[in-house]
């Protein structure tokens, strides 16, 4: 067992904020914690880290990643094991200690092969689930997908996604409009995993719809769906107003603009908002040539863009770098925003022991500098 006492720090533990405040994890747990000095027993037992000048937050909780470190999400057998597990490690480093992989629109039997392939990752936890994007999106709002493996959802389709792994998928993101697409908003939200509404050509009304059928998620908002206009509000302000609803934020200052971010975040509250990072293969590397799925990828100067095309293909984002965009660029609170890093995500998950620094908590912590960069991970 590993026992590890972090010490002196703000801790800001989601529900509190802790000054000289001292947290003890076991193997990851968060087992006690509180401001001063920690008890004698705890601290002889365990690797002492201080804090001092840094905050310790919870680790980060991405409901929607494509990958990392030159690999991505996607494949069979051995090698989509071994890219999951480089593109956890890669934002782990990064802060997020809860991932959720993200799979771009492939044949319905192929993605049943990649989930079946990932399913014991998520049973360790490595990964907390996994997140279809595709293929029951619409072609007018495709972003960086195949057009040629876009479908409308079939029952049986649908169904059988829904099982595979075990459970394993936890997010399935659509477009309503699409024939079939409000009955499989009610399929996947019967099953537990959540309903996101994405990619979608749909007007405020059908985006209302979705919603009452279960819809529960707004897949990276004003990105892949018509915009804001006074007289077609569109899906956006629809899931903007929806109690019900968290909106994803892209917070990169390539797929939203500050004030657009500042905004969303304002309008939702934040209960309902989730920092996500979309992220494709080079988060966390260089610039060069990469692959979304089958199509080529130009990442130049970190903003990624389909070739040829010019369609942004995902992002270079990591949630350490969302987080303080998300602060320091669009002028959220810092509670806030790293609420919309944890705790918010989590709970769409119905993850309780994650996005907090409680005692039970199973995230881990991170420990961040005055510029919200990322010290130390302790998972």
């Amino acid at each position: 067992m590993t026992t590890v006492l972090v010490e002196h720090g703000t801790v800001r533990t989601g529900r509190r904020v802790l000054t000289d405040g001292w947290v003890l994890l076991r193997d990851g747990v968060v087992t006690a914690l509180g401001e001063g000095a920690a008890p004698a027993p705890d601290r002889a037992a365990a690797e002492v880290v201080d804090a001092s000048g840094a905050t310790v937050v919870p680790g980060f909780v991405d409901l929607h990643c494509h990958g990392g470190g030159g690999e991505q999400f996607g494949g069979t057998g051995e090698a989509a094991v071994r890219s999951a597990r480089t593109v956890a490690a890669t934002h782990r480093a990064h802060g997020t200690t809860t991932l959720v992989a993200s799979l771009v629109s492939r044949p319905p039997a192929e993605l049943r092969e990649t989930v079946a392939a990932l399913a014991d990752l998520v049973g360790d936890g490595v990964l907390a689930g996994v997140h279809l994007e595709g293929p029951w999106l619409s072609p007018l709002h495709r972003g960086a997908h195949d057009p040629a493996l876009l479908q409308p959802p079939a029952p049986a389709d649908v169904e059988d996604l829904l099982r595979a792994g075990g459970g394993a998928v936890r997010v399935v993101t659509l477009a309503p409009e699409l024939p079939g697409g409000l009955d499989a908003v009610r399929r996947v939200a019967g099953s537990g995993a959540v309903a996101a509404i994405g990619h979608t050509d749909a007007d405020a009304e059908l985006a209302r719809a979705a919603v009452d059928a279960g819809a529960r998620l707004a897949t990276h908002l004003f990105n892949a769906m018509p915009p804001v206009h006074h007289r077609a509000p569109g899906p956006v302000v629809a899931l903007l107003e929806d109690e019900r609803v968290v909106v994803e934020l892209i917070a990169d200052g390539v797929h939203l603009h500050p004030l657009t971010v500042a905004h969303a975040a304002h309008s939702a509250g934040p209960r309902r908002t989730a920092l996500v990072t979309d992220a494709m293969a080079a988060a966390g590397g260089a610039d060069g040539d990469y692959l979304l799925g089958d199509l080529h990828v130009e990442v130049r100067g970190g903003t990624a863009r389909l070739a040829p095309g010019g369609s942004i293909a995902g992002s270079t984002l990591t949630m350490d770098r969302a987080l303080a965009f998300a602060v320091h660029e669009a002028g959220l609170d810092l509670d806030d925003a790293l609420a919309a890093a944890t705790s918010v995500p989590a709970g769409l998950l119905g993850r309780a022991d994650r996005g907090h620094l409680e005692p039970g908590a199973t995230g881990g912590a991170v420990l961040l500098d005055a510029e919200l960069r990322v010290l130390r991970v302790l998972a």
